[in-house]
Protein backbone atom coordinates (compact mmCIF):
# COMPACT_ATOMS: atom_id res chain seq x y z
CA UNK A 1 0.00 0.00 0.00
CA UNK A 2 1.33 2.96 -1.38
CA UNK A 3 2.21 5.84 1.46
CA UNK A 4 -0.31 8.58 -0.25
CA UNK A 5 -3.27 6.07 -0.20
CA UNK A 6 -2.66 4.85 3.52
CA UNK A 7 -2.76 8.91 4.54
CA UNK A 8 -6.35 9.01 2.74
CA UNK A 9 -7.84 5.61 4.93
CA UNK A 10 -6.10 7.02 8.06
CA UNK A 11 -7.50 10.72 7.31
CA UNK A 12 -11.42 8.93 7.07
CA UNK A 13 -10.56 7.04 10.10
CA UNK A 14 -9.96 9.87 12.01
CA UNK A 15 -12.66 12.02 10.44
CA UNK A 16 -15.10 8.85 11.45
CA UNK A 17 -13.97 9.20 15.32
CA UNK A 18 -14.38 13.23 15.40
CA UNK A 19 -17.46 13.44 13.37
CA UNK A 20 -19.43 10.27 16.01
CA UNK A 21 -18.12 12.41 19.14
CA UNK A 22 -20.12 15.41 18.58
CA UNK A 23 -22.54 13.95 20.70
CA UNK A 24 -20.65 12.63 23.41
CA UNK A 25 -19.05 15.97 23.80
CA UNK A 26 -22.47 18.08 24.18
CA UNK A 27 -23.83 15.74 26.67
CA UNK A 28 -20.23 16.08 28.24
CA UNK A 29 -20.57 20.01 28.67
CA UNK A 30 -24.06 19.85 31.06
CA UNK A 31 -20.79 18.81 33.64
CA UNK A 32 -18.27 21.05 32.53
CA UNK A 33 -17.68 24.46 30.89
CA UNK A 34 -16.21 24.07 27.07
CA UNK A 35 -13.00 25.76 27.88
CA UNK A 36 -12.28 24.19 30.78
CA UNK A 37 -13.76 20.60 28.97
CA UNK A 38 -10.72 21.65 26.09
CA UNK A 39 -7.95 22.81 28.59
CA UNK A 40 -8.69 18.94 30.29
CA UNK A 41 -8.60 17.03 26.95
CA UNK A 42 -5.58 19.01 25.68
CA UNK A 43 -3.38 18.38 28.52
CA UNK A 44 -4.40 14.96 28.62
CA UNK A 45 -3.29 14.78 24.36
CA UNK A 46 0.00 16.36 25.35
CA UNK A 47 1.36 14.32 28.23
CA UNK A 48 0.37 11.16 25.90
CA UNK A 49 2.43 12.80 22.59
CA UNK A 50 5.10 13.71 25.06
CA UNK A 51 5.37 10.45 26.11
CA UNK A 52 5.10 8.46 23.05
CA UNK A 53 7.40 10.70 21.30
CA UNK A 54 9.36 11.96 23.77
CA UNK A 55 12.91 10.22 21.63
CA UNK A 56 11.80 13.32 18.91
CA UNK A 57 11.21 15.91 20.96
CA UNK A 58 15.13 16.26 21.93
CA UNK A 59 15.79 17.44 18.19
CA UNK A 60 13.65 20.50 18.40
CA UNK A 61 14.94 23.71 17.01
CA UNK A 62 13.60 26.96 17.07
CA UNK A 63 12.02 27.23 14.01
CA UNK A 64 10.28 23.89 14.64
CA UNK A 65 8.89 24.92 18.19
CA UNK A 66 7.88 28.61 16.17
CA UNK A 67 5.74 26.86 13.48
CA UNK A 68 4.11 24.52 16.11
CA UNK A 69 3.40 27.38 17.98
CA UNK A 70 1.73 29.26 15.26
CA UNK A 71 -0.42 26.21 14.10
CA UNK A 72 -1.44 25.70 18.04
CA UNK A 73 -3.15 28.97 18.08
CA UNK A 74 -5.16 28.02 15.17
CA UNK A 75 -6.16 24.47 16.84
CA UNK A 76 -6.95 26.54 20.20
CA UNK A 77 -9.26 29.03 18.52
CA UNK A 78 -10.71 26.55 16.43
CA UNK A 79 -11.67 24.33 19.78
CA UNK A 80 -12.82 27.60 21.84
CA UNK A 81 -14.60 28.39 19.31
CA UNK A 82 -16.35 25.10 18.26
CA UNK A 83 -17.34 23.62 21.47
CA UNK A 84 -18.43 26.90 23.34
CA UNK A 85 -20.75 26.95 19.98
CA UNK A 86 -21.91 23.67 20.50
CA UNK A 87 -23.60 24.88 23.70
CA UNK A 88 -25.77 27.09 21.72
CA UNK A 89 -26.20 24.39 18.58
CA UNK A 90 -26.85 21.20 17.57
CA UNK A 91 -24.46 17.93 17.08
CA UNK A 92 -25.59 18.06 13.28
CA UNK A 93 -25.52 21.69 12.71
CA UNK A 94 -22.23 22.32 14.74
CA UNK A 95 -20.40 19.32 12.98
CA UNK A 96 -21.91 21.05 9.12
CA UNK A 97 -20.66 24.68 10.25
CA UNK A 98 -17.01 23.27 11.31
CA UNK A 99 -17.54 21.34 7.88
CA UNK A 100 -17.16 24.76 5.99
CA UNK A 101 -13.37 25.43 7.01
CA UNK A 102 -13.01 22.55 4.44
CA UNK A 103 -14.69 25.24 1.58
CA UNK A 104 -12.38 27.83 2.93
CA UNK A 105 -9.41 26.33 2.44
CA UNK A 106 -9.02 26.58 -1.53
CA UNK A 107 -10.95 30.29 -0.94
CA UNK A 108 -8.02 31.37 1.45
CA UNK A 109 -5.41 29.53 -0.46
CA UNK A 110 -6.53 32.07 -3.56
CA UNK A 111 -7.09 35.18 -1.15
CA UNK A 112 -3.36 34.88 0.61
CA UNK A 113 -1.13 33.42 -1.69
CA UNK A 114 -2.72 34.06 -5.07
CA UNK A 115 -3.30 30.03 -6.00
CA UNK A 116 -4.76 30.21 -9.20
CA UNK A 117 -8.44 28.46 -8.78
CA UNK A 118 -10.58 26.68 -11.40
CA UNK A 119 -14.32 27.69 -12.82
CA UNK A 120 -15.75 25.11 -11.21
CA UNK A 121 -13.73 25.50 -7.56
CA UNK A 122 -15.64 29.18 -7.64
CA UNK A 123 -19.08 27.34 -8.49
CA UNK A 124 -18.66 25.15 -5.68
CA UNK A 125 -17.33 27.85 -2.99
CA UNK A 126 -20.79 29.79 -3.78
CA UNK A 127 -22.98 26.85 -3.65
CA UNK A 128 -21.25 25.86 0.08
CA UNK A 129 -21.70 29.19 1.36
CA UNK A 130 -25.14 29.47 -0.24
CA UNK A 131 -25.58 26.22 2.37
CA UNK A 132 -23.76 27.29 4.73
CA UNK A 133 -26.66 30.87 4.50
CA UNK A 134 -29.50 28.62 4.55
CA UNK A 135 -28.18 26.39 7.64
CA UNK A 136 -27.48 29.48 9.88
CA UNK A 137 -30.48 32.17 8.82
CA UNK A 138 -33.46 30.61 10.17
CA UNK A 139 -36.60 31.47 7.82
CA UNK A 140 -38.82 34.39 8.83
CA UNK A 141 -42.15 35.17 7.62
CA UNK A 142 -43.28 34.23 3.76
CA UNK A 143 -39.48 32.15 3.92
CA UNK A 144 -37.82 35.60 3.71
CA UNK A 145 -34.22 35.28 5.91
CA UNK A 146 -34.61 35.93 9.71
CA UNK A 147 -31.00 37.28 10.65
CA UNK A 148 -33.05 38.28 14.28
CA UNK A 149 -32.77 34.29 14.82
CA UNK A 150 -29.45 33.76 14.33
CA UNK A 151 -27.54 31.60 16.88
CA UNK A 152 -24.96 33.40 18.44
CA UNK A 153 -23.69 29.20 18.86
CA UNK A 154 -23.71 29.81 14.70
CA UNK A 155 -21.48 32.46 14.72
CA UNK A 156 -19.07 31.36 16.74
CA UNK A 157 -19.04 27.52 14.94
CA UNK A 158 -18.17 29.95 11.89
CA UNK A 159 -15.00 31.29 13.73
CA UNK A 160 -13.74 27.84 14.15
CA UNK A 161 -14.38 26.81 10.55
CA UNK A 162 -12.15 29.84 9.91
CA UNK A 163 -9.70 28.67 12.52
CA UNK A 164 -9.59 25.10 10.98
CA UNK A 165 -8.65 26.48 7.68
CA UNK A 166 -5.60 27.98 8.70
CA UNK A 167 -5.13 24.73 10.56
CA UNK A 168 -5.11 22.59 7.69
CA UNK A 169 -2.95 25.01 5.58
CA UNK A 170 0.59 25.76 7.83
CA UNK A 171 -0.02 22.52 9.27
CA UNK A 172 0.39 20.79 5.54
CA UNK A 173 3.29 23.51 5.42
CA UNK A 174 4.93 22.56 8.54
CA UNK A 175 5.05 18.87 7.86
CA UNK A 176 7.60 19.00 5.24
CA UNK A 177 9.81 20.97 6.84
CA UNK A 178 9.87 19.56 10.29
CA UNK A 179 9.61 16.17 11.83
CA UNK A 180 5.91 15.39 11.64
CA UNK A 181 6.36 13.84 15.84
CA UNK A 182 7.43 17.18 16.28
CA UNK A 183 4.44 18.96 15.25
CA UNK A 184 2.44 16.84 16.70
CA UNK A 185 3.15 17.47 20.47
CA UNK A 186 4.08 21.05 19.90
CA UNK A 187 0.56 22.10 18.10
CA UNK A 188 -1.11 20.45 20.47
CA UNK A 189 0.65 21.74 23.76
CA UNK A 190 0.34 25.23 22.11
CA UNK A 191 -3.17 25.15 22.41
CA UNK A 192 -3.45 23.30 25.78
CA UNK A 193 -1.12 25.94 27.48
CA UNK A 194 -3.59 28.72 25.38
CA UNK A 195 -7.14 26.96 26.70
CA UNK A 196 -5.87 26.76 30.27
CA UNK A 197 -5.02 30.46 29.97
CA UNK A 198 -8.10 31.16 28.74
CA UNK A 199 -10.07 29.71 31.53
CA UNK A 200 -10.47 32.15 33.98
CA UNK A 201 -10.53 35.00 31.45
CA UNK A 202 -13.13 34.07 28.68
CA UNK A 203 -15.39 31.55 31.21
CA UNK A 204 -16.87 31.05 34.63
CA UNK A 205 -16.02 27.83 34.48
CA UNK A 206 -17.57 24.74 36.50
CA UNK A 207 -16.54 21.06 36.63
CA UNK A 208 -19.12 18.53 38.39
CA UNK A 209 -17.57 14.98 37.92
CA UNK A 210 -19.22 12.36 36.33
CA UNK A 211 -18.75 8.89 34.21
CA UNK A 212 -19.80 10.78 31.40
CA UNK A 213 -17.17 13.19 31.65
CA UNK A 214 -15.17 10.98 32.49
CA UNK A 215 -15.49 9.25 29.21
CA UNK A 216 -15.92 12.25 27.62
CA UNK A 217 -12.28 13.48 28.44
CA UNK A 218 -10.64 9.82 27.94
CA UNK A 219 -11.82 9.27 24.58
CA UNK A 220 -11.52 12.74 23.33
CA UNK A 221 -8.04 13.45 25.01
CA UNK A 222 -6.73 9.91 23.40
CA UNK A 223 -8.49 9.44 20.25
CA UNK A 224 -9.87 12.83 19.32
CA UNK A 225 -6.85 14.73 20.05
CA UNK A 226 -3.48 12.68 20.55
CA UNK A 227 -3.63 9.96 18.20
CA UNK A 228 -6.25 12.37 15.67
CA UNK A 229 -3.61 14.69 14.85
CA UNK A 230 -0.44 12.53 15.34
CA UNK A 231 -1.72 10.74 12.20
CA UNK A 232 -3.13 13.95 10.19
CA UNK A 233 0.73 15.41 11.04
CA UNK A 234 1.71 12.13 9.56
CA UNK A 235 -0.69 11.93 6.60
CA UNK A 236 -0.47 15.85 5.60
CA UNK A 237 3.00 15.23 3.98
CA UNK A 238 1.98 12.85 2.09
CA UNK A 239 -1.74 14.56 1.18
CA UNK A 240 -1.77 18.82 -0.23
CA UNK A 241 -4.38 20.58 1.90
CA UNK A 242 -6.99 20.51 -0.81
CA UNK A 243 -6.97 17.02 -0.54
CA UNK A 244 -6.99 16.36 3.33
CA UNK A 245 -10.35 19.38 3.19
CA UNK A 246 -11.81 17.42 1.05
CA UNK A 247 -11.94 14.18 3.22
CA UNK A 248 -12.69 16.12 6.29
CA UNK A 249 -16.04 17.26 3.97
CA UNK A 250 -17.22 13.42 5.94
CA UNK A 251 -17.51 14.80 9.09
CA UNK A 252 -20.77 16.17 9.69
CA UNK A 253 -22.10 13.02 7.93
CA UNK A 254 -20.63 10.87 10.47
CA UNK A 255 -21.89 13.24 12.92
CA UNK A 256 -25.70 13.81 11.68
CA UNK A 257 -26.04 9.56 11.62
CA UNK A 258 -24.47 9.43 15.11
CA UNK A 259 -27.05 12.44 16.28
CA UNK A 260 -29.87 10.65 14.19
CA UNK A 261 -29.19 7.01 16.36
CA UNK A 262 -28.59 8.41 19.35
CA UNK A 263 -30.50 11.96 19.66
CA UNK A 264 -33.54 11.26 17.15
CA UNK A 265 -32.36 14.66 15.79
CA UNK A 266 -33.62 15.78 12.58
CA UNK A 267 -32.79 18.49 10.59
CA UNK A 268 -36.04 20.43 8.44
CA UNK A 269 -36.01 20.82 5.15
CA UNK A 270 -34.55 24.07 4.91
CA UNK A 271 -31.12 23.11 6.96
CA UNK A 272 -31.56 19.90 5.03
CA UNK A 273 -31.04 21.88 1.46
CA UNK A 274 -27.88 23.97 3.25
CA UNK A 275 -26.18 20.65 4.31
CA UNK A 276 -26.50 19.11 0.73
CA UNK A 277 -25.41 22.48 -0.79
CA UNK A 278 -22.85 22.17 0.99
CA UNK A 279 -21.38 18.58 0.85
CA UNK A 280 -21.99 19.47 -3.20
CA UNK A 281 -19.72 22.64 -3.17
CA UNK A 282 -17.23 21.27 -1.72
CA UNK A 283 -17.31 17.75 -4.26
CA UNK A 284 -18.22 20.27 -6.76
CA UNK A 285 -14.64 22.16 -6.06
CA UNK A 286 -12.51 19.09 -5.85
CA UNK A 287 -13.35 17.07 -8.15
CA UNK A 288 -13.90 19.26 -11.07
CA UNK A 289 -11.94 22.39 -10.03
CA UNK A 290 -8.18 22.49 -9.76
CA UNK A 291 -5.27 24.84 -8.56
CA UNK A 292 -1.79 25.64 -10.72
CA UNK A 293 -0.07 25.18 -7.33
CA UNK A 294 -1.04 22.66 -4.31
CA UNK A 295 0.59 24.02 -1.58
CA UNK A 296 1.01 27.80 -0.92
CA UNK A 297 4.03 29.85 0.07
CA UNK A 298 4.35 30.67 3.74
CA UNK A 299 6.95 32.91 5.20
CA UNK A 300 8.49 33.29 2.06
CA UNK A 301 9.71 29.34 2.28
CA UNK A 302 8.46 27.39 -0.74
CA UNK A 303 6.28 24.23 0.47
CA UNK A 304 7.99 21.11 -0.71
CA UNK A 305 6.42 19.31 -3.85
CA UNK A 306 7.44 15.90 -2.80
CA UNK A 307 4.04 14.51 -2.59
Amino acid sequence: MSRSLKAHLLLILITLIWGSTFVLIKQALEYSSPLLFNTVRMALASVLLMVFYRRHLRQITWPALSAGAVIGVFLFLGYAFQTTGLRLTTPSKSAFLTGSSNVLVPLLLVLLWRVRIHPWRVAGVFMAFAGLFLMTVPAGRQGLADFARVNFGDLLTLGCALAFAFHIIFLGHATQRFAFQQIAVLQVAAAAVLMALSVPVLEKSHWQLSPLLLLAIVITGSLCTAVAFAVQSWAQQFTPATHTALIFTMEPVFAWITSYVYLHERLGFRAAAGALLILAGVLISELLGSVSRPEPELAGVPASSAR
